[in-house]
């Protein structure tokens, strides 16, 4: 056998850089499943044909993924070579990963804990935040409902920075954004009197801020990291959103005594929020070398992307799971202080129910996204987890009529691990399946679905609430039914990936891997 002249003139000739002239891709998903297909196909065919002579004239190559020096290599053998079968070692280049990736990685981090404190600055803290503001409660929700809301006006411009620019750009914009919106709240607060107006419009521009730097670590570990770390990269950066809210439910209760705290506490976050955004402005735009194949890929026009990804029925299977639960997961970190003050239990109870939801969370995916990393058994994690969300927020309906806080508190642990474990791996598994589908497409259709969720749950659940001649007053029974009714009502479409949504493939791994095509260019039919 022997491979044509387009497929040797894309071949990498420098040790570090793939051809930069691919062709255009035009593809649709059962394409990319034949050019795997023909791919593995091809393989077979020449192991069989050449045999044992043929196998002489191969040799092996190092496909290598480095730390600056450091190889840690898969050594494979070079079935193109072998179908050359001249005898000629073609090596294949090695793909460096570099100390640099942590600065951006850790900035990311950095800037999704402060934004999403920025988000509950006020939550942990409704009753008083409503007596400061001379209102009730149910108004002050809607600083924490209008930022979410704001996730999706922003999203486009989002998607577009992320597909031309990078998460660099991306980066800097989510940082001014925090920056003007911080100091613009805390000035709200010194106006005499306080101008909740103006309070809500720095809100919403922290708000716009939020999908900058929440829909870009997929992006960012496909840059910056190898197959081996990505889940993990993704993992950190992703659930330090969370995390940030930890930090407010957790901190602002101690912060706050009176109403007068308010503009304090609103100080203290927007300092804090100004020091983590400065690094921002030094992060640098791109590896100096690919650190994958798939990292060289050129991807289709964004409209074309978005076409291939809405045409997956897998896509949507968890999407809807996705996005609901990232939903009740926002309106139960704004709404928990109002789920569990009727039954007696504090602000700051509740502000260590919040904590735990999240703490609980993060060290559940410290561990398992490693796994999974090494694994690659993401839907399996997936169809286990979905089930576990979807009776946890059943469990939540008992807990607070329960009186007894250690019921909120073991239901929180155990919905915050399921809860936290399955965001990295859904979105990482999106990105294999529809691969070469950008992370980015997938990350903030997903993200701004349970952002718009977040927002319209929180104003049914403040519906559903009972006034003040409830048993007990203000309670919020009813919306804790709702969440638990919808949240069972999705867990079959993740039970039902790869059944109805047809065959179950990561292209992207299988790229990386070699089984793909290894020139880089996949086209409609073939390779």
């Amino acid at each position: 056998m022997s491979l044509d002249k387009r497929q040797i003139n894309h071949r990498p000739s420098e040790e570090h850089l793939l051809s930069q002239e691919q062709p255009a891709i035009e593809m649709t998903s059962s394409a990319i499943d034949r050019s795997l297909e023909q791919g593995a196909s091809a393989s077979s065919a020449q192991a069989l044909g050449h045999g044992d002579s043929a196998s002489k004239n191969q040799s092996r190559v190092q496909e290598q993924y480095t730390d600056g020096e450091h190889s840690r290599g898969l050594h494979r053998l070079d079935s193109e070579g072998a179908a050359l079968g001249s005898g000629i070692a073609h090596e294949r280049p090695i793909y460096k990963v570099y100390k640099r990736r942590w600065f951006g990685l850790i900035q990311l981090v950095l800037l999704n804990i402060v934004v999403s404190w920025d988000w509950l600055t006020y939550a942990p803290v409704t009753n008083t935040t409503a007596t400061f503001f001379n209102t009730d409660p149910t108004i002050i929700n809607w600083l924490s409902t209008a930022f979410l809301f704001a996730f999706l006006f922003a999203s486009p411009f989002t998607l577009y920075t992320l597909h031309h620019s990078g998460p660099r750009l991306s980066i800097i914009t989510a940082s001014i954004l925090i920056l003007v919106g911080n100091w613009l709240r805390y000035a709200a607060m010194r106006i005499q009197p306080a101008s909740f107006a103006l309070a809500m419009v720095a809100q919403i521009i922290i708000g716009l801020a939020q999908p900058f730097v929440l829909s870009a670590p997929t992006r960012y570990s496909d840059l910056w990291f190898s197959p081996r770390g990505r889940v993990s990269a993704t993992a950190v950066a992703s659930l330090a959103n969370p995390f940030g809210g930890a930090l407010g439910q957790l901190i602002d209760p101690f912060l706050v005594n009176v109403p007068s705290d308010i503009p304090n506490l609103t100080l203290y976050v927007a300092i804090i929020s100004s020091v983590a955004t400065l690094p921002s402005f030094f992060i640098p735009a791109g590896p100096p070398t690919p650190v994958s194949p798939s990292s060289t890929h050129i991807q289709p026009p964004i409209m074309k992307q978005i076409s291939l990804l809405t045409h997956s029925a897998n896509f949507w299977l968890l999407f809807l799971p996705f996005s609901v639960y990232v939903g009740f997961f926002n309106s139960l970190s704004s709404l928990l202080v109002q789920f569990l003050t009727p039954y007696n239990f504090s602000e700051t109870e509740s502000g260590i129910a919040g904590a735990i939801l999240i703490v609980v969370g993060l060290v559940a995916a410290a561990i398992t996204s490693p796994i999974i990393d090494r694994s690659k058994r993401y839907l399996l994690l997936i169809k286990a987890l979905v089930p576990i969300i979807a009776l946890s927020y059943l469990a939540f309906i008992w807990a607070p009529p329960s009186y007894n806080i250690v019921a909120p508190y073991l239901i929180c642990a155990v919905l915050g691990a399921a809860s936290f474990s399955l965001v990295p791996v859904a979105l990482e598994w999106l990105v294999e399946v529809n691969w070469p589908v950008g992370p980015e497409v997938g990350s903030v259709i997903c993200w701004a679905g349970g952002q718009a969720l977040g927002g319209i749950f929180i104003v049914i659940s403040d519906a559903l609430g009972e006034g003040s001649d409830g048993s007990p007053p203000y309670n919020m029974h009813k919306a804790l039914i709702f969440q638990a009714v919808i949240a069972i009502s999705v867990v079959p479409c993740a039970l039902a990936i790869g059944w109805l949504g047809g065959s179950v493939q990561n292209r992207r791994l299988e790229f990386d891997k070699g089984s793909g095509n290894r020139s880089g260019a996949i086209e409609a039919g073939g390779t």
